[in-house]
């Protein structure tokens, strides 16, 4: 662990002070090292009261997403080698309220989420004797990239839209509500309708693409907003032009 790099990290003690500093760190920066790591290394050998989270370190739970350089990142997957010789800033997610360094209130994220209700909804489930519902590998290609997004909220960080309306729904909740949409199983699209319907849904999209750009797992959550905006735009010139019932 000869090579070294300096990192940078937010820090905001909210008993403290009133606005986020920045405290510098010089941590090993060895190949195989990501950000997480140089993390966990000032947690443990430097300064305990470090905050921020994280869970897998295997790019599957989504909660280690952080501010890089400017970008939003999952800190698991970052390596420190790639921004050799430094420095490395470290700041919190974008968008959000700032609870403690580098931790973030995901509330309002998760309030958007149960909006959309993210499940398999049924009118009527058949008796368990019939066994379960059955689909094609075809039908799951349908909504198989969706049904990657981890929630890691980098699109919402990344979002320029989500930044000046906070009521915007925003990408991971949009997503995913395609995910369920487009499931042969699901009944629920038009529950689902009204919520992204309204402008605070995918009308309020303008299409910038960042979303897309950040997401680790190549959700393409701009494809699915502007996918769900062309079937919208379908059902309703069909109930502006069809009698009711046809």
């Amino acid at each position: 662990m000869g090579e070294r790099i300096r990192l940078q990290v937010a820090r905001y003690r909210p008993e403290q002070e009133s606005e986020a500093t920045f405290d510098e760190y010089e941590v090993p920066c060895p190949k195989d090292w990501v950000v997480l790591d140089g993390l966990n290394h000032i947690k443990d050998r430097i300064d305990g009261t470090l905050a921020y989270r994280w869970s897998c370190r295997m790019g599957i739970c989504g909660s280690c997403g952080m501010t890089v350089n400017g970008e939003p990142k999952l800190t698991c997957a970052t390596f420190l080698a790639d921004y050799a010789p430094g420095p490395v800033r470290v700041e919190p997610l974008r968008n959000f309220p700032v609870i403690r360094d580098l931790v973030v209130d995901i509330g309002d994220f998760m309030r958007k989420l149960v909006k959309i209700k993210p499940w398999i909804v049924r009118q009527a489930e058949k008796p368990l004797a019939d066994g379960e519902y059955l689909q094609t590998p075809q039908e799951l290609e349908e909504f198989k990239q969706y049904s990657m997004c981890i929630n890691c909220m980098l699109c919402y960080a990344a979002c320029p839209i989500y930044g000046l309306d906070p009521k915007f729904l925003g990408p991971a909740a949009i997503a995913l509500a395609q995910r369920y949409n487009l499931d042969n199983r699901d009944d629920g699209a038009g529950a689902r309708m009204a919520t992204l319907s309204e402008h605070e849904g995918i009308w309020g999209c303008t299409f910038v693409g960042e979303c897309t750009q950040v997401c680790p797992k190549h959700v393409d959550p701009a494809g699915a907003i502007q996918r769900y905006k062309l079937s919208a735009a379908v059902e309703s010139m069909k109930s502006f032009f069809l009698p009711r019932g046809a």
